[in-house]
């Protein structure tokens, strides 16, 4: 299927199913994806009990009014691990501080604890604050079991509220624990599918507006439905048709783990691979350990080997015989998000067989080349920390120019990006950063940055550079200018809160008061990654050119997703026209 350009009319968001539904198939070795796509009950069956589901709703009213109930986004990190002895809950805290930068809003964990006859018994706990601050000596000797998932959030506008911290629970079929990275695009129509059933056993209560949780009810009930049509099948036989469902019924980016009592650690991620999902062993005198991870990152310090990633469109059951069990339920598309290299993600990842480093190494250098074409004076190349250090590095080699450090970070401010209020975020830059004179002053600099998204920071940035003396400020951004909203799990909500949207380069330049301006082209974005990785047909660079590939994105559904996760906002956050250069 081909993406959408949102800028283009389309037909309105999709209500019906967007694939034909594929079957849990065949086992396969988790070396390598599974690849069977088989219809065990026949395909006549197949049609039958779909339709005998209850249908999404149609009514574009209807679409509008439950759109509202759910707008937000969040960008997270998650881990499973999977190991024969021993309590599980230390290495996922140090996965999850490997994974920190990934989300600093909440924290959760679970860990399940088997009781001699192969059932599980769930801790948990999560709460709002970094990994350090929500787990220690105490909360940690209750998590027991060596078996358990965790995950960290980043904030959004509204998204602080310590109930939709992950994971969730579902206490049927089996008892499962579900997290979640990503954003569900058609979470209303999903809303009303588990809570307004005709048939009253399988109306479902949810307590919280995350996308998670009606995931999580989705596939609860997909399990439910399987049995009831094929109450002989094995309990894994069960869970992977479910999985096969919901790729059926479920859009947007998702990337899961769950525990499922009885069964096993469970992870699946969506057709289009949009976030990622890496699968990592390591051996023990028991047999081989598991780990999957939103990172590798998170593997090297606790000794896991990295494996693979885990196929668009893939499930991956760990049972709990340490079994590793790969099942194909959806006809993979891999469309990766491409803003993972250019700022989610650490610079030692591997995903989708890309480095994170060499991507924003080849960044910097093709920036460099249309830096040369400007012929700007340049004494000096000064990098953002942290993320652009890659790319100014490439910059200052291919230019020849003097590579500094002028700005000093202090790392114990959150990332201003991640702050969902604008005011806080412009308080934070003057905490965050400092610029040092002796190396600025008298100087032309061109400072250097992996992303410029509302411009409330390079703004600032801006000014403490002139503050500090130099004599020009020059700005290159490693990626293009950013005009439209993330919906696939970076808080990107409304396009009036960047400070490219509707703006051209110079104009952008002057708002920011910086005496040159220079972005990354999306194709040289996009050439820099298949280049990398030729296997990769397109990525989703939704944020650069407009274009979402799920194909159920329209200008309503963006109006929404403004009023709604931009709701609460500084929509100011853009800079007033009548500042200029010199301005300060």
């Amino acid at each position: 299927a081909q993406p959408v350009r949102i800028r283009q009319a389309h037909g309105g968001a999709r209500l019906v199913p967007r694939r034909a539904a594929t079957s849990a198939g065949s086992s396969s070795s988790c070396k390598t994806p599974g690849t069977a796509l088989l219809f065990p009950l026949g395909l006549q069956s197949w049609k039958h009990s779909v339709a005998q589901r209850p249908s999404l709703p149609t009514s574009t009213r209807a679409l509008a009014s439950a759109r509202k109930g759910h707008l937000e986004v969040r960008a997270c990190g998650i881990i499973g691990i999977f190991k024969w002895d021993g309590p599980v809950n230390a290495e996922l805290y140090e996965g999850l501080m490997m994974l920190q930068h990934r989300g600093q809003d909440s924290a959760g964990m679970v860990t399940a604890d088997d009781d001699g006859r192969g059932r599980w018994s769930f801790k948990d706990l999560r709460a709002n604050g970094l990994v350090r601050d929500v787990f220690n000596a105490s909360t940690m000797k209750n998590l027991t079991g060596s078996v358990g998932i965790g995950h960290v959030r980043y904030p959004t506008a509204g998204g602080l509220n310590a109930a939709e911290a992950q994971p969730f629970f579902v206490n049927s079929p089996f008892g499962i624990m579900l997290i979640h990275n990503g954003n569900i695009t058609n979470t209303s129509e999903l809303r009303e599918l588990v809570q307004l059933q005709d048939d009253i056993s399988y109306r479902r209560h949810l307590r919280t507006d995350s996308d998670s949780e009606i995931l999580l009810n989705v596939f609860a009930d997909e399990i439910h439905r399987a049995h009831k049509m094929r109450p002989t099948d094995t309990d894994n036989d069960l869970v992977f048709q479910a999985v096969c469902e919901v790729m059926n019924r479920v859009s947007g980016a998702f990337s899961v783990i769950t525990l499922i009592d009885g069964v096993g650690l469970l992870a699946f991620r969506d057709p289009n691979g949009i976030r990622p999902l890496v699968l990592g062993k390591r051996p023990s005198m028991h047999g081989d350990e598991w780990a999957v991870a939103s990172e590798g990152c998170a593997f090297g310090p606790l000794g896991f080997e990295f494996v693979r990633d885990i196929a668009p469109g893939e499930a991956v059951l760990i049972n709990q015989k340490g079994q590793c069990i790969s099942r194909q339920c959806a006809e993979p598309n891999l469309t990766p998000c491409i803003f993972e290299y250019i700022y989610l993600a650490r610079p030692d990842s591997v995903i989708n067989g890309i480095s994170v480093y060499n991507m924003q190494l080849s960044l910097g250098k093709r920036l460099a080349k249309k830096i040369t074409e400007r012929g700007w004076d340049i004494d000096i190349c000064v990098p953002v920390p942290d993320g652009s250090r890659p790319a100014a590095i490439e910059i200052s080699h291919e230019l020849r120019i003097p590579y500094r450090e002028g700005l000093v970070k202090n790392r114990y401010v959150g990332r201003t990006f991640l702050m969902p209020d604008q005011r806080i975020r412009e308080l934070s830059v003057r905490r965050k950063l400092n610029a040092m004179e002796s190396v600025l002053k008298g100087q032309k600099i061109l400072l250097i940055d992996d992303s410029i998204v509302r411009g409330t920071t390079m703004r600032q940035i801006v000014d403490m550079c002139r503050r500090a003396g130099a004599a020009k400020v020059y700005l290159a951004s490693a990626a293009p200018p950013v005009r439209y909203p993330n919906v696939y799990g970076v808080d990107l909500p409304s396009r009036k809160e960047m400070v490219a949207y509707d703006c051209t380069e110079d104009e952008v330049r002057n708002l920011l008061g910086a005496d040159g301006l220079i972005y990354q082209t999306v194709e040289d974005l996009e050439a820099a990654g298949l280049e990398l990785n030729p296997e990769i047909q397109r990525f989703d660079m939704s944020v650069f050119d407009g274009i979402y590939v799920t194909k159920d994105i329209d200008e309503m559904y963006l109006d929404d997703l403004q009023m709604g996760r931009g709701k609460g906002r500084d929509q100011t956050g853009r800079l007033p026209p009548k500042v200029a250069a010199g301005n300060f």
